[in-house]
């Protein structure tokens, strides 16, 4: 069976390597199937490109794989109008990812897909295509929606995969390497490479807005992550390591356990990761400096300790004063992540976030405010249909999710103009500060030049 799986266009410069759709390859074309990558984001062609590939090439599957934004959802519904104009539209069209798992049903008749794979797909998949190539019934498949008869059904869910090594890599020779490679990220340099890696999958925290589905924690083994790192570096000269799963540092002893692996294997690789206040001990931050660590991307959210515990986010204020003090005192750069419009949210907690992202910018990142987005699988979407802030997933992308910078909902006190004069003013003070930094650095760095004369200066670059 010939299979198409679509990577679509986000409109980035250079794009994330598409992970998920790339382990659903891996293990597609592992069972023996015909596999090719429709690389909308690489070209960015218009949608009706894809029509006419399709009406010019015959595949059996399309798949298309989507996350939980405005944008995203935009962008299905359009690919799924181009798949459905097709003169040769494939016979079987299923989606995934986070985007669809929460609610199938609507996805299935919004998009006219056929099935849908709910949540971890690569288990699910494999029974899915098998049954799709036999035509057999899908009843008894775990982890799948789909259409019988213009009824959706929607079945068991699967049981997750405990053995993350277990799963082949990502089938990275589909994919054009040359482009993905080109990802920039914070301190890396001009000449590095980059491309992102799991160390496992899902999160020990239950913040009440993450719309991760997938309970639990399931790391890799250090030893599987160092292997991995070395293929890409023999095979397509990575220089930095890119995290991307929820959170590397899920625990203070496993963060050591992979910087050890990692200086045993002398890597010789810069890195940054997701990481938790909670665990930012200099003893910790110390060996992930050692073992090449140049940014952790912090999910903070709330500088105000009741809206912290409304988070569900188990930190508070001390912590992350400590964790960020600490973190900067290693010589590594934080990511200050956060958000506004949360219950019990005030002008006073937003105004302590902006002091805080001030005091602590390092210039590795322009860091703004973006209002909290309550998606749908989160306890906070529930919170929300509860208390009749959206009435359903339809009035959700619709109606209220229409950007991420946005509010889809209010759940403070202020009325939607004071939410958003709040937001801008914060904002603004967050952008001014960052390039009065950036103009001040740039000052020091040109009297520099010419009082040293420096012969090792290479111009005004800006990445």
């Amino acid at each position: 069976m010939r299979v198409l799986l679509v990577v679509y266009d986000n409109d980035s410069y250079i794009h994330w390597f598409p992970q998920g759709l790339a382990y659903i390859a891996s293990v597609l074309k592992q069972q023996g199937y015909e596999i090719e990558i429709y690389s909308q984001d690489v070209h960015h062609y218009p949608d009706e490109h894809l029509t006419a590939y399709l009406d010019q090439h015959k595949f059996d599957i399309i798949g298309v794989s989507i996350i939980a934004g405005y944008y995203q959802y935009k962008k299905l519904l359009a690919i799924s109008q181009a798949i459905q104009k097709s003169k040769q539209r494939p016979e079987h069209f299923i989606l995934g990812g986070h985007g669809p798992s929460p609610e199938p049903e609507y996805f299935l008749r919004k998009t006219g897909a056929d099935a849908v794979v709910i949540g971890e797909g690569e288990e699910t998949v494999i029974e899915l295509f098998e049954a799709l190539g036999t035509h057999s019934s899908l009843k008894e498949i775990k982890g799948i929606a789909y259409l019988d008869g213009g009824n959706v059904q929607i079945n068991e869910r699967r049981e997750l995969i405990q053995d993350i090594d277990s799963i082949p890599w990502p089938a990275y020779d589909l994919f054009p390497m040359e482009y993905y490679r080109l990802l920039r990220m914070p301190h890396c340099t001009h000449s590095d490479f980059v491309m992102p890696l799991l160390s496992g999958r899902g999160c020990t925290f239950n913040c009440n807005f993450c719309y991760r589905m997938d309970k639990g924690f399931r790391p890799r083994s250090a030893r599987a992550i160092v292997e991995e790192i070395q293929y890409l570096k023999k095979e397509f000269n990575v220089s930095y390591i890119a995290f991307s799963d929820e959170l590397l540092m899920s625990s203070q002893k496993r963060t050591v356990e992979i910087c050890e692996e990692f200086l045993r294997a002398d890597l010789n690789i810069r890195w940054d990761c997701n990481g938790r206040l909670n665990y930012a001990k200099p003893e910790v931050l110390g060996i992930m400096k050692k073992a090449g660590c140049v940014f952790i991307n912090y999910g903070i959210e709330a500088y105000d300790d009741d809206v912290l515990r409304k988070m569900n986010k188990a930190l508070s204020i001390r912590q992350i004063d400590q964790g960020i003090e600490q973190t900067l005192a290693a010589g590594i750069s934080p990511g200050l992540n956060m958000l506004f419009g949360h219950i019990d949210d005030t002008r006073e907690s937003l105004n302590a976030a902006v002091e805080f992202l001030i005091h602590h910018d390092d210039g590795a990142q322009m860091r703004t405010i973006r209002p909290v987005t309550p998606y749908p699988g989160s306890p906070l979407y529930a919170y929300a249909i509860k208390n009749g802030l959206i009435k359903d997933i339809q009035d959700f992308y619709e109606n209220k999710h229409l950007n991420s910078d946005l509010f889809a909902a209010n759940f403070t006190n202020l009325s939607e103009d004071e939410l958003y004069s709040q937001l801008a003013d914060a904002n603004i003070r967050l952008i001014e500060n960052y390039f009065e930094n950036k103009k001040r650095s740039m000052a020091e760095q040109t009297k520099e030049l010419y009082e040293t004369r420096d012969a090792s200066f290479r111009g005004f670059r800006q990445a």
